[in-house]
């Protein structure tokens, strides 16, 4: 048959069960595999018919083997410390190396040290120490990296506020988190909300004489501890309102020191400080740099916002270590595309993405003009509540080909499981939701303990008292013992009665000649929109898009209206800001020709009516204009 599995079931004086497979889709050793478990689920019910279906094992011990213990190979656990530490002796063995700098502006290691080591005896003198938390409101500035090494240095959590989020959430991050202080500068105080936190301007005067009066010398906090919170960050809520994650210490350091075998990371690196503090990828960024006696080049916004400029000062800083969300450097891409010459010149040595689904076709153009090992791109999926990053795999020219996204295996000391909804083992190449488990997982929600059970729930896999994190993500084992990205479980879109995945239109989008770029939402509930942006020297034709796609796509899956931008809209976390994507003007689709009868004029009335346009010509396309089912029905009603 044209089906990939044809199961038949013969009956006779024996029962008799064969299972075809297509070979082009299939191999044989998965095919046996899926034989075996059926049979093992039918030795289980005839053994014991009263056993319940959702009591049947289907995992041979072979398999379980290989998803609890060789594909999940926990290593050695690192040494814990704490983050001021190990930064300290940093900076007694390269006092003089370069450790930030943002644009004609940098501090060494040891007057970075020293300006934070004030600032931290100033916060000490004020009461400040470990298991409080001190929110930070900075622009992108050397004061920034100042400010979150001084409140670790003082025993405290630092809290990223992004002073470009919304009034209303900072108000409530503030009220939530309770801030022993609130570390600012004048230009930014001016625009935060009220609050009752005592707030610390260190460009005041006052704060300045202050500072210049402290101690330079590192404070002997005695009362840090590795479990301590280093960091509180928060992430969106499913209710509505943002939840704070607390990470410690120690899982900042282990993260480093396990990845350490792949990257290597070492005092000749130059990274960037792309991402907003406020998104944990940022901590990848600092202390992936500081901790290992590299420099961090702190990207101003607008910088982070025009591919062209970033291109430019990834090769003037000659950075070497670029951490990007899949997003961002599709745009990256684009401007190395349109400077060949400029990118030709670029100095990385390793490109990390994380923060969303990587679509490795995505990639095409870039390894057709660079080496796949110069730089070596790599793909890490991770979580906020897992300490950044999960897994790692590095990538090759020959994953452009590939249709799913590709996380690889798990750090070594954290553990994947895919689990139904008994939380049962998922069989390798079966769909579940993906759950970790080990040294990376929070502490948990800040002052949220129901929340926080309901996330981080006992790990059954493991010995008593051990916890797992539910992701929320879908995600299967392949037969090579690597993990495949699926997506959110919520992330399919219904509309017009069909269930879609808003993907497989991008993708559909982004295959065309004149595109670089695409995304596609679901506006108004039941309109499909596509948004594309051109490659260099193309003007797309929305129009011959919808054409060309019609031939790969179903009706219900093709965009009501395409919309041609410069560049698509990223959040702050350099992540697609679905959001922020315009509404398509539907007006400028309308044709010129008039009605020509009262019937024709009445048509056109009732068209425009239903579409909510000032007019349509006698010539328009209902399902072009915006038009969808629903509409069609109600359009049907008042023609009658």
């Amino acid at each position: 048959t044209h089906y990939p599995l044809t199961l038949a079931v013969v009956p006779g004086r024996e029962l008799q069960v064969k299972l075809g497979y297509r070979s082009d889709l299939l191999d044989r050793e998965t095919v046996e595999e899926i034989a075996s478990r059926f049979v093992a689920v039918l030795r289980a019910l005839a053994e014991d018919p009263a056993l319940r279906v959702g009591r049947v094992d289907v995992l041979s011990t072979a398999e379980r083997q290989r998803l609890l213990v060789d594909w999940n190979r926990p290593g050695a656990e690192t040494v814990p410390g704490c983050i001021p530490n190990v930064f300290e002796q940093r900076a007694a063995q390269t006092p003089d190396a370069v450790a930030v700098s943002l644009e004609d502006e940098s501090l060494t290691y040891a007057e970075l040290n020293e300006r934070a080591n004030r600032l931290a005896h100033l916060l000490i003198g004020q009461g400040v120490g470990p298991e409080q938390t001190v929110a930070l409101a900075l622009p992108r500035s050397l004061e920034l990296v100042t400010g979150v090494l001084a409140v670790l240095k003082a025993g405290a959590a630092y809290l990223p506020l992004d002073p470009d989020y919304p009034a209303d959430r900072l108000a409530y991050t503030l009220a939530d988190a309770r801030p022993t202080h609130l570390i600012t500068t004048t230009g930014i105080a001016t625009t935060l909300p009220e609050s009752q936190t005592p707030v610390l301007v260190l460009d005041a005067p006052r704060t300045q004489a202050e500072l210049t009066a402290a101690a330079a010398s590192n404070p002997q906090n005695t009362d840090l501890r590795p479990d301590n919170a280093a960091y509180i960050i928060y992430t969106s809520g499913s209710t509505g309102r943002p939840k704070g994650v607390v990470i410690p210490h120690r899982n900042v350091l282990r993260l480093l020191d396990t990845t350490d075998h792949w990257f290597g990371f070492n005092n000749d690196d130059v990274w960037t400080l792309f991402h907003s503090y406020a998104f944990d990828f940022s901590v990848w960024e600092i202390w992936g740099a500081l901790l290992r006696g590299g420099r961090l080049v702190v990207v101003p916004y607008t910088t982070t916002r025009t591919p062209a400029e970033f291109l430019d000062l990834l090769v003037r800083e000659r950075v070497t270590v670029l951490n990007q969300t899949p997003s961002a450097f599709y745009q990256l891409v684009q401007a190395d595309a349109e400077e060949p010459d400029l990118g030709d010149e670029l100095a990385l040595r390793r490109i990390v993405f994380g923060g969303e689904a990587l679509d490795p076709s995505r990639l095409t153009g870039w390894y057709e003009r660079h080496p796949q090992d110069t730089p070596v791109l790599v793909n890490m999926y991770g979580i906020t509540e897992t300490t950044v990053h999960v897994t790692h795999t590095a990538l090759t020219a020959s994953d452009t080909t590939s249709t799913v996204s590709s996380v690889g295996v798990p750090i070594p000391d954290l553990r994947a499981y895919i689990l139904d909804a008994d939380l049962r083992l998922a069989p390798t190449g079966t769909a579940g939701e993906l759950y970790i488990a080990g040294a990376g997982l929070a502490r948990g929600y800040l002052n949220r303990p129901a929340l926080t059970a309901e996330r981080f729930i006992a790990d059954p896999y493991n010995t008593p008292g051990t916890r797992m994190y539910r992701s929320g993500d879908l995600a299967r084992w392949n037969t090579h013992g690597q993990l495949e990205y699926l997506g959110r479980a919520d992330q399919q879109v219904k509309i017009r009665g069909f269930r879609i995945e808003l993907g497989e239109i991008e993708a559909a989008l982004a295959a065309h000649d004149t595109v670089a770029q695409a995304a596609a939402v679901v506006r108004d509930e039941q309109q499909l929109v596509g948004y594309i942006v051109p490659t260099e020297g193309n003007t797309p034709d929305p129009t011959q898009i919808r054409d060309a796609i019609s031939g790969s796509l179903p009706d219900h899956m093709v965009p009501s209206a395409i919309v041609v931008l410069d560049h698509l809209p990223l959040t702050t976390n350099g992540k697609l800001d679905r959001k922020a994507l315009p509404a398509p003007d539907f007006t400028t689709a309308v044709g010129n020709r008039a009605p020509r009868t009262p019937r024709e004029e009445l048509l056109c009335n009732l068209f425009a009516e239903v579409l909510g346009l000032p007019r349509v010509g006698i010539d328009d396309n209902f399902f072009e204009l915006g038009g969808h089912s629903l509409l069609a029905a109600r359009l049907i009603s008042r023609i009658r």
